[in-house]
Protein backbone atom coordinates (compact mmCIF):
# COMPACT_ATOMS: atom_id res chain seq x y z
CA UNK A 1 0.00 0.00 0.00
CA UNK A 2 1.13 3.15 -0.96
CA UNK A 3 0.85 6.55 1.59
CA UNK A 4 0.31 10.11 0.30
CA UNK A 5 0.71 13.14 2.34
CA UNK A 6 -2.41 15.33 1.19
CA UNK A 7 -1.54 19.05 2.84
CA UNK A 8 -4.62 20.82 2.97
CA UNK A 9 -6.86 18.41 2.50
CA UNK A 10 -10.01 19.92 4.44
CA UNK A 11 -9.52 23.06 1.81
CA UNK A 12 -11.85 22.97 -1.01
CA UNK A 13 -9.89 21.22 -4.16
CA UNK A 14 -8.22 19.36 -1.31
CA UNK A 15 -11.22 17.78 0.25
CA UNK A 16 -12.80 17.04 -3.42
CA UNK A 17 -9.21 15.60 -4.19
CA UNK A 18 -9.24 13.55 -1.32
CA UNK A 19 -12.51 11.57 -2.06
CA UNK A 20 -11.15 11.42 -6.04
CA UNK A 21 -8.31 9.37 -4.47
CA UNK A 22 -10.51 7.25 -1.89
CA UNK A 23 -12.89 6.33 -5.06
CA UNK A 24 -10.22 5.40 -7.70
CA UNK A 25 -7.61 4.56 -5.65
CA UNK A 26 -8.56 2.99 -2.30
CA UNK A 27 -5.46 1.02 -2.25
CA UNK A 28 -3.70 4.18 -1.17
CA UNK A 29 -3.17 5.48 2.54
CA UNK A 30 -3.95 8.82 2.47
CA UNK A 31 -2.72 11.21 5.81
CA UNK A 32 -4.54 14.37 5.14
CA UNK A 33 -2.87 17.75 7.13
CA UNK A 34 -4.59 20.69 7.62
CA UNK A 35 -4.26 23.53 10.07
CA UNK A 36 -8.32 24.11 9.93
CA UNK A 37 -8.11 28.02 9.34
CA UNK A 38 -11.48 29.61 8.21
CA UNK A 39 -11.49 28.05 4.85
CA UNK A 40 -10.46 24.41 6.22
CA UNK A 41 -13.14 22.84 7.79
CA UNK A 42 -13.23 19.16 8.99
CA UNK A 43 -17.14 19.38 7.78
CA UNK A 44 -15.46 19.39 4.33
CA UNK A 45 -13.98 15.57 4.77
CA UNK A 46 -17.15 14.40 7.67
CA UNK A 47 -18.10 10.94 5.68
CA UNK A 48 -14.99 10.63 5.35
CA UNK A 49 -12.80 10.64 8.29
CA UNK A 50 -12.97 7.13 8.61
CA UNK A 51 -11.25 5.94 5.47
CA UNK A 52 -8.17 8.40 5.98
CA UNK A 53 -5.54 9.69 8.94
CA UNK A 54 -6.00 13.18 9.99
CA UNK A 55 -3.62 15.82 11.38
CA UNK A 56 -4.16 19.21 12.81
CA UNK A 57 -1.30 21.53 12.02
CA UNK A 58 0.59 24.41 9.84
CA UNK A 59 2.87 23.09 7.14
CA UNK A 60 4.77 25.89 8.39
CA UNK A 61 5.29 24.22 12.06
CA UNK A 62 8.24 21.99 10.74
CA UNK A 63 8.07 19.52 13.98
CA UNK A 64 4.54 18.35 12.70
CA UNK A 65 5.69 18.33 9.48
CA UNK A 66 9.17 16.15 10.56
CA UNK A 67 6.62 13.52 12.34
CA UNK A 68 4.10 12.85 9.52
CA UNK A 69 6.12 12.73 6.52
CA UNK A 70 8.67 10.23 6.84
CA UNK A 71 6.72 6.75 5.03
CA UNK A 72 4.55 8.90 2.43
CA UNK A 73 5.81 7.88 -1.22
CA UNK A 74 3.87 11.36 -2.35
CA UNK A 75 3.24 14.71 -0.86
CA UNK A 76 0.71 17.14 -2.54
CA UNK A 77 0.23 20.66 -1.58
CA UNK A 78 -2.89 21.81 -1.74
CA UNK A 79 -2.24 23.76 1.48
CA UNK A 80 -2.51 27.64 0.61
CA UNK A 81 -4.18 31.35 1.79
CA UNK A 82 -5.65 32.00 -1.65
CA UNK A 83 -8.59 34.90 -1.62
CA UNK A 84 -6.83 38.11 -3.90
CA UNK A 85 -8.89 40.14 -1.56
CA UNK A 86 -7.74 38.78 1.52
CA UNK A 87 -3.89 39.18 0.27
CA UNK A 88 -4.60 42.41 -0.17
CA UNK A 89 -5.29 43.33 3.35
CA UNK A 90 -3.03 40.84 5.10
CA UNK A 91 -0.25 39.73 2.46
CA UNK A 92 2.03 38.27 5.27
CA UNK A 93 -0.45 36.01 6.10
CA UNK A 94 0.07 35.01 2.11
CA UNK A 95 3.92 34.91 2.39
CA UNK A 96 4.30 32.84 5.48
CA UNK A 97 1.85 30.04 4.36
CA UNK A 98 2.23 30.02 0.43
CA UNK A 99 6.42 30.28 0.60
CA UNK A 100 7.78 29.43 3.66
CA UNK A 101 5.36 26.83 4.08
CA UNK A 102 6.17 25.27 1.01
CA UNK A 103 9.74 25.65 1.90
CA UNK A 104 8.93 23.36 5.02
CA UNK A 105 7.48 20.87 2.98
CA UNK A 106 9.97 20.75 0.63
CA UNK A 107 13.20 20.40 3.33
CA UNK A 108 11.06 17.93 4.99
CA UNK A 109 10.32 15.88 1.47
CA UNK A 110 14.14 15.77 0.80
CA UNK A 111 15.53 14.48 4.21
CA UNK A 112 12.80 11.84 3.52
CA UNK A 113 13.58 10.80 0.13
CA UNK A 114 9.92 11.16 -1.08
CA UNK A 115 9.46 9.60 -4.48
CA UNK A 116 6.92 12.30 -5.47
CA UNK A 117 6.02 16.06 -4.66
CA UNK A 118 3.30 18.12 -6.46
CA UNK A 119 2.55 21.88 -6.00
CA UNK A 120 -0.79 22.99 -6.57
CA UNK A 121 0.06 26.45 -8.24
CA UNK A 122 -2.65 28.83 -10.06
CA UNK A 123 -3.45 30.45 -13.27
CA UNK A 124 -3.50 33.50 -11.79
CA UNK A 125 0.65 33.66 -11.47
CA UNK A 126 0.82 34.40 -15.47
CA UNK A 127 -0.83 37.70 -14.74
CA UNK A 128 -3.34 39.25 -17.14
CA UNK A 129 -3.54 38.84 -21.13
CA UNK A 130 -6.17 40.99 -23.40
CA UNK A 131 -5.24 38.31 -25.81
CA UNK A 132 -3.87 35.09 -26.86
CA UNK A 133 -3.36 31.87 -24.05
CA UNK A 134 -0.32 31.31 -21.75
CA UNK A 135 1.73 28.93 -22.42
CA UNK A 136 3.76 26.72 -18.86
CA UNK A 137 6.73 28.64 -20.88
CA UNK A 138 5.42 32.24 -20.51
CA UNK A 139 6.63 34.60 -18.26
CA UNK A 140 5.23 35.14 -14.71
CA UNK A 141 3.97 38.28 -14.04
CA UNK A 142 1.61 38.15 -10.54
CA UNK A 143 -0.87 40.84 -9.63
CA UNK A 144 -1.49 40.49 -6.18
CA UNK A 145 0.10 39.30 -3.01
CA UNK A 146 -1.40 36.12 -3.47
CA UNK A 147 -0.24 35.27 -6.46
CA UNK A 148 3.27 36.67 -6.10
CA UNK A 149 3.32 33.80 -3.26
CA UNK A 150 1.64 31.49 -4.85
CA UNK A 151 4.76 31.80 -7.80
CA UNK A 152 7.43 32.72 -5.02
CA UNK A 153 6.57 28.95 -3.54
CA UNK A 154 6.12 27.24 -6.87
CA UNK A 155 9.70 28.60 -8.05
CA UNK A 156 10.81 27.22 -4.67
CA UNK A 157 9.59 24.01 -5.12
CA UNK A 158 10.78 23.26 -8.74
CA UNK A 159 14.66 24.57 -7.50
CA UNK A 160 14.46 21.72 -5.17
CA UNK A 161 14.11 19.47 -8.78
CA UNK A 162 17.03 21.06 -10.08
CA UNK A 163 19.37 21.65 -7.01
CA UNK A 164 18.60 18.51 -5.17
CA UNK A 165 17.03 16.18 -7.63
CA UNK A 166 13.51 15.91 -5.80
CA UNK A 167 10.60 14.83 -7.96
CA UNK A 168 9.01 17.82 -8.20
CA UNK A 169 5.83 18.44 -10.36
CA UNK A 170 3.83 21.67 -10.54
CA UNK A 171 0.21 21.94 -11.85
CA UNK A 172 -1.66 25.70 -12.53
CA UNK A 173 -5.02 25.24 -12.57
CA UNK A 174 -7.70 27.88 -13.88
CA UNK A 175 -10.49 29.21 -11.72
CA UNK A 176 -11.92 26.28 -9.95
CA UNK A 177 -15.91 25.96 -8.83
CA UNK A 178 -17.93 23.22 -7.15
CA UNK A 179 -19.18 21.83 -4.35
CA UNK A 180 -17.43 22.68 -0.54
CA UNK A 181 -15.94 25.69 -1.96
CA UNK A 182 -15.76 28.30 1.23
CA UNK A 183 -18.22 31.53 0.63
CA UNK A 184 -16.16 33.97 -0.16
CA UNK A 185 -15.44 33.25 -4.04
CA UNK A 186 -17.48 34.24 -6.81
CA UNK A 187 -20.05 31.61 -7.44
CA UNK A 188 -20.49 30.54 -3.94
CA UNK A 189 -21.64 34.10 -2.89
CA UNK A 190 -23.54 34.99 -6.01
CA UNK A 191 -25.74 32.24 -5.45
CA UNK A 192 -26.10 32.68 -1.34
CA UNK A 193 -26.97 36.66 -2.12
CA UNK A 194 -29.39 35.54 -4.71
CA UNK A 195 -31.34 33.00 -2.56
CA UNK A 196 -31.34 35.90 0.02
CA UNK A 197 -32.59 37.95 -2.85
CA UNK A 198 -29.32 40.47 -1.35
CA UNK A 199 -27.99 42.53 -4.22
CA UNK A 200 -25.09 40.45 -6.20
CA UNK A 201 -21.64 42.63 -6.17
CA UNK A 202 -19.69 42.55 -9.31
CA UNK A 203 -16.46 44.21 -9.63
CA UNK A 204 -16.07 46.80 -12.07
CA UNK A 205 -18.32 46.34 -15.15
CA UNK A 206 -18.18 42.59 -14.75
CA UNK A 207 -16.36 42.42 -18.48
CA UNK A 208 -13.29 40.12 -16.42
CA UNK A 209 -13.06 36.90 -17.86
CA UNK A 210 -12.47 33.36 -16.03
CA UNK A 211 -11.52 29.89 -17.46
CA UNK A 212 -13.63 28.07 -15.37
CA UNK A 213 -12.94 24.13 -14.07
CA UNK A 214 -15.44 21.89 -12.57
CA UNK A 215 -13.19 20.64 -9.47
CA UNK A 216 -13.53 17.10 -10.12
CA UNK A 217 -12.09 17.54 -13.79
CA UNK A 218 -8.93 19.29 -11.86
CA UNK A 219 -8.99 16.05 -9.34
CA UNK A 220 -8.74 13.89 -12.09
CA UNK A 221 -5.86 16.06 -13.96
CA UNK A 222 -4.08 16.00 -10.54
CA UNK A 223 -4.35 12.37 -10.62
CA UNK A 224 -3.01 11.95 -14.14
CA UNK A 225 0.34 14.48 -13.83
CA UNK A 226 1.08 12.41 -10.36
CA UNK A 227 1.10 9.27 -12.72
CA UNK A 228 2.74 10.83 -16.05
CA UNK A 229 4.41 14.42 -15.11
CA UNK A 230 8.36 14.10 -14.99
CA UNK A 231 10.61 15.97 -12.54
CA UNK A 232 10.12 19.59 -12.96
CA UNK A 233 7.15 19.88 -15.34
CA UNK A 234 5.24 22.46 -15.30
CA UNK A 235 1.63 21.14 -16.56
CA UNK A 236 -1.66 24.00 -17.12
CA UNK A 237 -5.02 22.62 -16.79
CA UNK A 238 -7.98 24.61 -18.36
CA UNK A 239 -10.82 24.12 -19.54
CA UNK A 240 -11.50 26.61 -22.24
CA UNK A 241 -14.95 28.00 -20.56
CA UNK A 242 -13.83 31.45 -20.33
CA UNK A 243 -16.47 33.56 -19.28
CA UNK A 244 -17.07 36.92 -17.97
CA UNK A 245 -18.27 37.57 -14.82
CA UNK A 246 -21.42 39.13 -15.39
CA UNK A 247 -22.82 36.36 -18.03
CA UNK A 248 -21.68 33.94 -14.36
CA UNK A 249 -23.75 36.04 -12.42
CA UNK A 250 -26.98 36.11 -15.29
CA UNK A 251 -26.72 32.09 -15.42
CA UNK A 252 -26.78 31.48 -11.77
CA UNK A 253 -29.97 33.67 -11.45
CA UNK A 254 -31.52 32.01 -14.47
CA UNK A 255 -31.16 28.98 -12.86
CA UNK A 256 -32.23 30.03 -9.64
CA UNK A 257 -34.98 31.98 -11.41
CA UNK A 258 -34.41 35.16 -10.00
CA UNK A 259 -34.44 38.94 -11.63
CA UNK A 260 -30.93 40.46 -12.83
CA UNK A 261 -32.02 43.23 -11.12
CA UNK A 262 -30.25 41.90 -8.18
CA UNK A 263 -26.94 42.84 -9.99
CA UNK A 264 -25.13 45.29 -8.45
CA UNK A 265 -21.76 46.70 -9.63
CA UNK A 266 -19.30 47.38 -7.23
CA UNK A 267 -16.08 49.53 -7.02
CA UNK A 268 -12.98 47.32 -8.58
CA UNK A 269 -10.45 45.98 -6.77
CA UNK A 270 -6.22 46.81 -7.15
CA UNK A 271 -5.34 45.46 -10.09
CA UNK A 272 -7.68 43.28 -10.57
CA UNK A 273 -6.80 40.88 -13.54
CA UNK A 274 -8.44 41.60 -16.45
CA UNK A 275 -8.62 38.06 -18.36
CA UNK A 276 -6.90 34.67 -17.60
CA UNK A 277 -6.26 32.15 -20.46
CA UNK A 278 -4.22 29.10 -20.65
CA UNK A 279 -2.76 27.28 -23.42
CA UNK A 280 -3.13 23.49 -22.35
CA UNK A 281 -1.57 21.37 -24.85
CA UNK A 282 0.58 19.28 -22.58
CA UNK A 283 -2.27 17.96 -20.60
CA UNK A 284 -4.12 17.22 -23.67
CA UNK A 285 -1.46 15.50 -24.94
CA UNK A 286 -1.05 13.38 -21.96
CA UNK A 287 -4.46 11.87 -22.28
CA UNK A 288 -6.52 14.59 -20.53
CA UNK A 289 -9.66 16.51 -21.49
CA UNK A 290 -12.26 18.63 -19.36
CA UNK A 291 -15.47 16.03 -19.34
CA UNK A 292 -18.07 19.16 -17.24
CA UNK A 293 -19.54 21.43 -19.52
CA UNK A 294 -20.13 24.61 -17.79
CA UNK A 295 -23.47 25.38 -17.35
CA UNK A 296 -24.23 21.93 -16.82
CA UNK A 297 -21.43 22.21 -13.94
CA UNK A 298 -22.60 25.68 -12.79
CA UNK A 299 -26.23 24.37 -12.15
CA UNK A 300 -24.77 21.22 -10.67
CA UNK A 301 -22.94 23.77 -8.15
CA UNK A 302 -26.11 25.57 -7.30
CA UNK A 303 -28.17 22.86 -6.64
CA UNK A 304 -25.43 21.83 -4.09
CA UNK A 305 -25.42 25.00 -2.25
CA UNK A 306 -29.14 25.10 -2.44
CA UNK A 307 -29.37 21.79 -0.78
CA UNK A 308 -26.71 21.95 1.84
CA UNK A 309 -27.56 25.38 3.46
CA UNK A 310 -26.05 23.85 6.67
CA UNK A 311 -22.81 23.54 5.44
CA UNK A 312 -22.43 27.11 4.07
CA UNK A 313 -24.83 29.54 6.63
CA UNK A 314 -22.50 28.95 10.27
CA UNK A 315 -19.52 30.41 7.68
CA UNK A 316 -21.83 32.89 5.07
Amino acid sequence: MTRCLITGGAGFIGCNFVRHMLKHKPETEIVVLDKLTYAGRLENLEEVMHKITFVKGDICDREVVHKIMPGCETVINFAAESHVDRSITSPEDFVRTDVLGVFTLLEEARRCDVERFLQISTDEVYGSTVSGSFSEASILDPSSPYSASKAGGELLARSYAKTYGLNVTVTRSSNNYGPFQYPEKLIPVLVIKALRNQPLPIYGKGTNVRDWLHVEDNCKAIDLVLSKGKAGDIVNVGSGNEVPNIDVAKLILRHMKKPESLIKFVEDRPGHDFRYSLNWDRIRKMGWKPKVKFEDGLNSTVDWYLANETWWKPIA
